[in-house]
């Protein structure tokens, strides 16, 4: 979706206004980023920012989102607040004439997404104060959980998937040195999530020395995630293993599929703006996911944690609840993940 499309619900005369105003919360993020400060802060300041349920209930009943007044309100909040955190960091003129512009997604452009999110259905969480685990589930007894917004680990689903034994960092290092157009079609068609790490592309990433891909004492630990594009690459992975066998037969599945690896904290607190479910399997490590319901449902919903061991399957609205995982100690974690609807 473009900013154009985007913006297709604002009255003509503020979408300047509301673009600009986009463009400042990017420009604060990314600078709050750059000078220390982590997700966790931001999202704990724009909660303290955020005005309450009552006003944002009105504008929801306006059309299902925020309005541009609201945008506005909002804007300033989150802007002072992030001032504050930082203790004045963030030089006016500076901010104003930020290069980032507006583009499309810009990465952990957290507090634009925040922002102008529509309101959360407190439907989705409401009594759910622990993950749903299922074992041995057939296609039949899953179907009632199969668009639930509920989270749900399905056990050893994975557990016979020749990719628990093949998938590697050496496995998908030669894969993509051996395939030309491959690293190209990370930077041109897909995604790379580089979370706290320095890497800028994924040839970095497969670059690393072999101390550092060990997690060796003395090296930083880094944990980074890619969509695969390039079709020789993901049919050489989806060879490896198949879609949930108890996902519904007509579910529609993403073009591309995600791989996550890496050693200690996971993602941080986040929401994912996709258009599908998620489902991800856990094929080496123990991850344990934090999921916290969205601010406006807090009175009524809880907060909890889950476990996935090797095999497991985890099922999530990501676009609901906000998560963040680690993994466990100093162990290697890899998983696929992919959506579907």
């Amino acid at each position: 979706m473009s900013a154009d499309e985007d913006d297709d619900d604002v009255d003509p005369t503020c979408r300047e206004d509301v673009r600009e105003l986009r463009r400042l919360l990017a420009a604060a993020n990314e600078s709050a980023l750059r000078a220390g400060a982590s997700v966790e802060d931001l999202y704990r300041v724009f909660l303290q920012s955020r005005p309450r349920r009552r006003a944002r209930r009105e504008t929801a009943q306006d059309g299902g989102g925020v309005s541009a007044t609201g945008v506005a309100v909002i804007a300033g909040l989150v802007l002072a607040a992030v001032a504050a955190l930082l203790g004045g960091a963030l030089g006016g003129a500076d901010l104003l004439g930020s290069a980032l512009g507006v583009r499309c997604v810009l990465p952990n452009n957290f507090l634009v997404w925040e922002a102008t999110r529509p309101i959360a259905d407190c439907g989705i969480c409401r009594g759910v104060d622990a993950v749903l685990e299922l074992h041995n589930v057939s296609r039949a007894a899953f179907a009632g959980h199969a668009y639930s917004s509920r989270p749900i680990l399905v056990k050893g689903a994975a557990a016979g998937w020749p990719a628990m034994h093949t998938f590697s960092y050496d496995f998908f290092k030669r894969i993509y040195e051996a395939t030309e157009g491959a690293y190209e079609s990370v930077e041109d068609e897909c995604q790379l999530l580089t979370f706290k790490t320095e890497f800028l592309s994924l040839k970095d990433v497969f670059s690393m020395s072999r101390s550092r891909v060990l997690n060796l004492d003395g090296e930083l630990p880094w944990y980074i995630g890619w969509s695969n594009c390039h079709p020789s690459i993901l049919a050489e992975m989806r060879s490896e293993y198949s879609r949930p066998s108890f996902l519904p037969p007509d579910a529609e599945h993403a073009h591309h599929d995600f791989i996550f690896m890496g050693y200690s904290q996971g993602a941080s607190m986040h929401l994912d703006y996709i258009s599908r479910l998620m489902w991800q399997a856990q094929l080496k490590g123990h991850k344990t996911w934090m999921l916290t319901p969205p601010p406006e449902c807090e009175h009524v919903c809880s907060s909890f944690s889950f476990r996935a061991e090797p095999g497991d399957i985890v099922l999530l609205d990501t676009r609901q609840w906000y998560h963040r995982t680690q993994i466990d100690g100093k162990e290697f974690s890899l998983t696929v993940s992919s959506e579907y609807g």
